[in-house]
């Protein structure tokens, strides 16, 4: 049996210790663990000033060095996540429906852990509290794969959750960490359908494909966020140029982050060249169609590739387009499921956006930003599911859960 295939059974028999670890344990094993990440800051920046250097030196810039940097601040952050998720109620055992059938037998549907997560990821090394945190409070067992790039700051974050894993006398394997990038070796996990329950992969185009085309195991996946925003006829122009602006600046390296603007073409002389003002004055690049072009010199002309593509930059891409059809049509093709909203006073249009524009969030008179768990109340997300099937949008301790039937019977037969 490879080291491999012993890290995935040893994660599935701690699921199973961990179902039933009381509310209490977790609680205290996460505030623990936020003392660790607090007291431990100093090694932390440390460890993550290799991964810095590393990546500077691979020629790594931008957004994804700017993903993988752990500053002080942002440490302090991650011990509060921590603090956040253990005052949120634990899901496990919760009853979502309670009756009686008639043959006598009393039914609930109450949820229960999935049991062993595994979690492929880029980049972000902050990603490996989040999602340990929210899967141990669930009741699962984790497994993390986290980018090559991180290694040595998920390695010490790894670390603290360990000992304070086995302070409380908990199975350490709650949490394995996996630091191949060997594809076999990923291949070879993505097959072990009796060992691992739900695979999540959180990246870039290369690793969802990746992780589709090889897994037998159920995926959700947390694809990129090309984000949309359409400004109807009936926008206030006011509100639609502070929202656009700042889904773009506020920041511009995340998945929520707005990528298009959609101008409707009735109101485009007025608006495009303000649009596009506010861009360039916010340090924003503006990539448009001809249109916006003629109507604002300061914008640069767009390619094919400009549309449905995700900067993860300050880059905006801005079309105009005849009305609310071709707004929709324009998302359903380039757009990936994420986030996409509507800038409109008219609550039949908004109705309509609302009802044919199926994303995982789909937002009215307010920046696509807003698709996060905290700010949509969830407490605290793994990440954004676009996947329609099991969770689709912010995931949080709920969809790390499932529901299953407990019956109680008094001797009823078939």
């Amino acid at each position: 049996m490879s080291a491999m295939v012993q890290m995935a059974r040893a994660a599935n028999t701690a699921s199973m210790a961990l179902a039933s670890v009381p509310t209490e344990t977790k609680n205290d094993l996460l505030a623990s663990l936020a003392d660790a990440i607090a007291g431990a800051s100093d090694r932390i920046v440390a460890a993550n000033q290799r991964d810095l250097e590393a990546a500077t030196a691979a020629g790594v810039t931008g957004p994804k060095l700017k993903r993988l940097t752990l500053t002080p601040g942002g440490i302090a952050q991650m011990a509060d996540g921590l603090r956040q998720i253990a005052a949120l109620a634990d899901p496990v055992g919760q009853v979502t429906r309670e009756y009686d059938v008639p043959s006598g037998l009393h039914v609930r549907k109450v949820r229960c852990p999935i049991g062993v997560i595994m979690m492929i990821y880029e980049a972000r090394p902050n990603v490996t509290i989040d999602a340990f945190a929210l899967c141990f409070k669930a009741g699962n067992a984790c497994i993390l794969k986290g980018g090559r790039e991180a290694q040595h700051s998920n390695e010490m974050l790894a670390t603290l959750a360990h000992d304070c894993l086995r302070k409380l006398g908990l199975p350490t394997a709650a949490l394995t960490l996996l630091t191949t990038s060997d594809r076999e070796e990923m291949k070879a996990l993505l097959a072990l359908d009796d060992a691992i329950d739900l695979v999540i992969p959180r990246g870039g185009t290369a690793l969802i494909r990746f992780v589709h085309e090889h897994s037998r195991i159920p995926t959700v996946q947390h694809f990129h966020g090309v984000c949309h925003i359409f400004v109807d006829r009936d926008a206030d122009l006011d509100k639609a140029l502070t929202i656009c602006v700042t889904a773009k600046t506020s920041a511009p390296a995340t998945c929520n982050a707005a990528e298009a603007v959609l101008v409707d073409a009735s109101m485009a002389e007025t608006f495009v060249p303000k649009l596009v003002s506010g861009l360039i004055d916010a340090g924003v690049e503006v990539r448009g169609d001809e249109t916006v072009c003629r109507l604002a010199n300061e914008a640069t002309s767009a390619d094919a590739d400009d549309w449905g593509r995700e900067f993860l930059d300050l880059i905006m891409a801005v079309r105009v387009v005849p009305g609310l059809d071709d707004a929709i049509e324009h998302i359903h093709r380039y757009g990936s499921n994420h986030t996409d909203a509507i800038i409109t006073e008219n609550q039949v249009t908004a109705d309509a956006f609302t009802q044919r524009v199926h994303s995982s969030c789909t937002m009215v008179n307010a920046s696509t930003r807003f698709n996060d768990g905290f700010q949509l109340g969830l407490g605290a997300e793994i990440g954004i599911s676009t996947t329609k099937i099991h969770a689709y949008g912010p995931m949080g301790l709920e969809e790390l859960t499932t529901q299953r039937f407990v019956v109680a019977g008094s001797g009823q037969h078939r």
